[in-house]
């Protein structure tokens, strides 16, 4: 019996930087596999990652300007970096990637991966509805910063990280809606969901797996915790 089910938003900076992190690959997957003989099971969906802005990139250098299209670029994307990892656990993996959050799903294996669903939504949304199906009470979002800031700390250097927000904090620093370009460490959109639902995210440093460990065993979130 899995006694709980952890769901994990994985940003593509961490998959696919640049080319795939074959080295952080490695480490997720021996991680959840350690994490799951204790029963746990996890979802993980990704995000679209280097290859996912390189495309873009290509697609408005050759003049193609409908975001529609531009999206299912990136939408691809989160699915190619799915696709790797569902072969990366091979049969510990459900089946089928989930491009449709709002599916029906069963699953008694200890993986599933999930990825982009259609234009407008992100997959840190796609986390959030999968959570929500799944019954889990939290997201973990895997990122590459350490917390949330107050500002953009790549702009400024008197930034201040943010170890809690409450839902209504984190909407005063990054709104409710998503825009291109817009610096937010999640998604505004799928957190306004969140705390619909009464959901807490973790925000937490994917180059640091036992942070996850750290969340999960203590509820102590070496990170930002937003609820």
């Amino acid at each position: 019996m899995h006694k709980n089910t952890v769901v994990l938003s994985v940003g593509g900076s961490l998959i696919a930087p640049d080319g795939v992190n074959v080295d952080f690959l490695e480490e997720l997957r021996d991680f959840i596999l350690e994490r799951t003989r204790n029963g746990e099971q996890f979802v993980i969906v990704c995000g679209g990652g280097g290859m996912a802005r390189a495309y873009q990139k290509a697609a408005r250098a050759l003049k193609i300007s409908d975001q529609s299209e531009l999206d299912w670029i990136g939408i691809h994307a989160t699915r190619l970096n799915a696709y790797l990892i569902k072969a990366l656990f091979s049969n510990d993996a459900y089946p089928n990637v989930i491009t449709d959050p709002t599916q029906k799903i069963d699953f008694k294996e200890s993986v599933l991966i999930g990825a982009g669903w259609k234009p407008g939504w992100s997959t840190d949304y796609i986390a959030i509805l999968l959570a929500e199906q799944l019954h889990a009470k939290r997201v973990i979002n895997l990122t590459n910063v350490d917390y949330v800031y107050d500002k953009n700390p790549n702009e400024h250097t008197d930034a201040q990280p943010l170890k809690e927000l409450s839902w209504k904090q984190f909407q005063e620093l990054f709104g409710t809606e998503w825009q291109p370009g817009l610096h937010a460490p999640f998604d505004p959109i799928a957190g306004t969901k969140a705390q619909a639902l009464n959901m807490e995210v973790a925000i937490i440093n994917g180059a640091h797996l036992d942070r996850i460990a750290t969340y999960l065993d203590t509820k102590t979130c070496v990170g930002t915790l937003i609820q």
